[in-house]
């Protein structure tokens, strides 16, 4: 038996990719694709972009790595430049989203202890996801990826998302629970948007229990959805916010922000990270946010998402095989009737990388921040036409 070196935990598409240029990716035999998915939701700044290679090249030889056991300066200023962006008051760095969530999780369930509960709960979220950790995982909304990984992580209590009833119910029922941890948009799920006031009225249900509100903003934040963080334009603050992905363009850093009386719960100890925060992914971490404050690029995403969002509609206007188009910013979705997963392939095909998510029915684009307006048009027409011809040729087999 050949044994592959690579463990098969994806089912990958058969391309590899040599080099990026913005919005482009070439692949080892020269071909171009246009990149609307951006690593998922990660190279919101194209490839290869000027200020994060700089920032990256300058670091690098300089200084890579020391310890969270000595001061990290750049750490120091991308703590404050953040906290400060989301109304919070301190950071904690960690490489990734998955556990970015982690320690929010960590961090609720060492609150709920110091209020005297035993057995601390989080409300989460059907349809949700959070990561692949054995805490984030159990509180993903997903049983196919919780499948084999039993016994799962307790202290989770799941109500349907968008519905403010069902938290109140818990409320009304269990004396356990401690925070809410929620995605302001579901992304894995299928870009599922909440009614306007979903978040608001969760803050407001948090103040009256004295719970945590913790909203996971790995995939919605760093000026995907036209604000820095999602929750922004709701105008109100979190206890706990989790980010990941954009933040370093590529290089490996997440962060969970923390305010007022969660600001202070993890103390000396209560935990860690050996890579979390290192000089190289904080100096990424500040070029990319320095880079979309000066671009401007939350407005951006708005006006490009409004674009895309808007033409697909035109286009997609008679075509029964969809049911409908969803946006926020620059996060994208379409939605079919019917399963579609190969969609996924035969975007490739025709040079437009994008994934399909939600069972198989929702096209799902993530493109970057620095798209031109001719790319977003060439993404709507490109993926209208191959939506058409798919829907037209899955009728004649049909017939």
């Amino acid at each position: 038996m050949v044994v592959e070196p690579i463990m098969n935990t994806y089912n990958r598409l058969s391309v590899a990719f040599d080099h990026g240029e913005g919005a482009w990716l070439y692949d080892t035999d020269g071909n171009k694709y246009l990149d609307a998915l951006t690593g998922i939701a990660v190279c919101g700044l194209g490839h290869a972009h000027p200020a994060v290679t700089h920032a990256i090249s300058e670091q690098a030889g300089r200084l890579i790595h020391t310890s969270n056991l000595y001061t990290i300066p750049l750490q120091q200023r991308l703590g404050e430049r953040l906290s400060r962006i989301a109304g919070m008051d301190n950071a904690f760095f960690c490489n990734s989203g998955a556990e970015a969530n982690e320690a929010a999780i960590k961090l609720a369930r060492r609150y709920g202890h110091g209020k005297g509960i035993d057995n601390p709960c989080i409300i989460v979220m059907e349809n949700s996801f959070h990561g692949r950790t054995l805490a984030t995982l159990s509180a993903t909304g997903n049983r196919a990826v919780q499948a084999g990984f039993e016994p799962l992580v307790g202290g989770f209590v799941r109500v349907p998302y968008d519905d403010v009833d069902a938290v109140r119910q818990v409320a009304a029922h269990n004396a356990n629970v401690v925070a809410i941890l929620v995605e302001p948009i579901q992304g894995e799920g299928g870009v599922h948007i909440p009614a306007g006031d979903y978040l608001n009225q969760l803050r407001e249900i948090c103040d009256q229990q004295d719970w945590l509100l913790m909203l996971d903003e790995v995939q919605t934040g760093n000026g995907r959805t036209g604000h820095y963080f999602c929750y922004q334009h709701n105008g109100i603050l979190p206890d706990v916010v989790t980010t990941a992905k954009g933040l370093g363009n590529g290089v490996p850093i997440g962060a969970c922000l923390a305010r007022g009386k969660a600001a202070e719960v993890l103390g000396p100890g209560a935990h860690g990270s050996t890579f979390g925060g290192n000089p190289l992914a904080c100096a990424a971490a500040l070029a990319v946010i320095d880079t979309i404050y000066d671009e401007e690029l939350c407005q951006r995403a708005t006006e490009l998402g409004d674009r895309i969002a808007d033409g697909f509609r035109r286009q997609l206007a008679d075509a029964d095989y969809v049911k409908e188009v969803r946006h926020k910013g620059l996060m994208i979705a379409i939605e079919l009737t019917e399963a579609g997963a190969e969609l996924a392939v035969l975007a490739k095909v025709k040079g437009v990388l994008l994934n399909v998510t939600g069972a198989g029915r929702v096209i799902r684009m993530l493109p970057p921040l620095i798209l031109s307006d001719a790319e977003a048009d060439l993404l709507v027409n490109t993926v209208s036409k191959l939506i058409q011809i798919y829907a037209a040729d899955e009728g004649a087999d049909s017939a």
